[in-house]
């Protein structure tokens, strides 16, 4: 079902051409004034609009000067009774979808607003997949290290799959990179990445987000509510920071993981899930299962394959594919050419610390390019000023 907007002067073509498209199943509007439209158009979001060319005040092409302007990309069907090839051609060039001309004819109608929700599919469909092409090349792996060799052939042999993965190395190290390209090369991949950063969710709400809960569950739970398991469903869940889960929530998951049931807080009712679970932590879990801060049984559903990121100073040689990267993918979101780097500035950012690991080199570069000067190099003047290299 689409949402229509019909704007005309004459009542009884709004009429006649409502009830063909509602006949149809689409929700329609009606505007009787060009300014009305407008109005109608920027306030609520609408699928195609109908406007009559001939009209009081504000004909059809003003309408469409108008909505131009305000930004309003809804595809526009021109109606008229008086239509000329030179009013046609105009508003095909103010932007008009198309032209047709009274009396309406049916087919006419539908085929043309058939066309035009098609198009529309097609175009929020290419969104979609350009939006997911930038988003697996930004959760590009880059390196060429033994260390990081080690991790790509292990993604391509345990990816396709269903074996839980712990990922374990320091903050910043790209574990959620390994988490989203195990995802992304496997059978899953049509399916949704859903990932719960179990450090930043309070203990006493960690299971209503892990496994969701029912309506009067506790105070604030006014509706029923799914839970990240339920989310992830035919896909991959990724616990970020797992080593930072309460008891309670680890006891749990240990249950999901055993069962592949949950059952919401506030509820016995068990609920089958189909889900891999990919965890991360930059803690030591046999050191915390020592200490009593994690389950070991916990622990060993979830290590079916442990794999280690190393820390960006172990793999000083990939600085230089890493800046390459970044600077490509900053350049072409700023829309600015990408500046050479230097060779003592590429020498004193291999010498870094880069205690904060990859992320804190993907600022650091941001950074350098802010300050880069337009069609300068990134010197070793610049990085001592702007890198923040201690």
């Amino acid at each position: 079902m689409a949402h229509l907007l019909i704007i005309d002067d004459e009542k009884p073509i709004r009429a006649s051409l409502r009830e063909i498209l509602e006949y149809e199943g689409h929700k329609v509007s009606e505007a009787g004034t060009g300014m009305d439209g407008i109005l109608a158009a920027t306030k609520t979001a609408h699928d195609a609009i109908f406007c009559d060319v001939k009209m009081p005040q504000m004909d059809g092409l003003d309408v469409l000067d108008m909505l131009a302007k305000k930004g309003v990309a809804t595809p526009v069907i021109m109606i008229s009774g008086h239509g000329t090839v030179d009013t046609a051609v105009a508003a095909l060039k103010k932007g008009a979808y198309d032209f047709i001309q009274k009396p309406l004819d049916l087919n006419r109608v539908l085929v043309t607003l058939r066309n035009v929700l098609e198009r529309e599919a097609l175009v929020e469909t290419t969104k979609v997949l350009t939006k997911k092409v930038h988003t697996s090349q930004s959760h590009h792996i880059v390196g060429e290290s033994e260390g990081i060799q080690q991790i790509l052939h292990m993604i391509q042999t345990v990816a396709p799959t269903d074996a839980r993965v712990l990922v374990t190395g320091a903050n910043g190290s790209g574990k959620e990179l390994v988490a989203r390209q195990i995802h992304d090369n496997s059978g899953r991949a049509s399916g949704p990445f859903v990932e719960v950063n179990c450090a930043a969710i309070p203990s006493e709400l960690i299971e209503s987000e892990l496994f969701g809960h029912e309506k009067g569950a506790f105070t604030s739970a006014v509706a029923q509510r799914k839970g990240k398991f339920e989310q992830a469903q035919g896909g991959t869940l990724f616990l970020d920071e797992v080593g930072d889960m309460s008891a309670s929530a680890q006891a749990k998951v240990l249950r999901a993981l055993q069962e592949n049931k949950i059952s919401r807080v506030g509820s016995d009712k068990d609920i089958a899930v189909d889900v891999r679970v990919v965890a991360a932590t930059n803690k030591d879990l046999k050191a915390a299962i020592a200490n009593g801060e994690f389950r070991e049984d916990l622990y060993h559903r979830l290590a079916v394959v442990p794999m280690h990121v190393p820390a960006l100073a172990e793999r000083a040689s990939d600085i230089p594919l890493l800046v390459a990267h970044f600077l490509d993918v900053l350049c072409a979101q700023s829309g600015r050419p990408v500046p050479k780097v230097a060779k003592e500035a590429m020498s004193a950012l291999q010498k870094a610390p880069w205690t904060g690991n990859v992320r804190e080199l993907r600022n650091a570069v941001e950074r350098l390019l802010i300050f880069c000067p337009a069609g300068s190099a990134i010197d070793g003047e610049l990085v001592k000023t702007y890198g923040q290299l201690a």
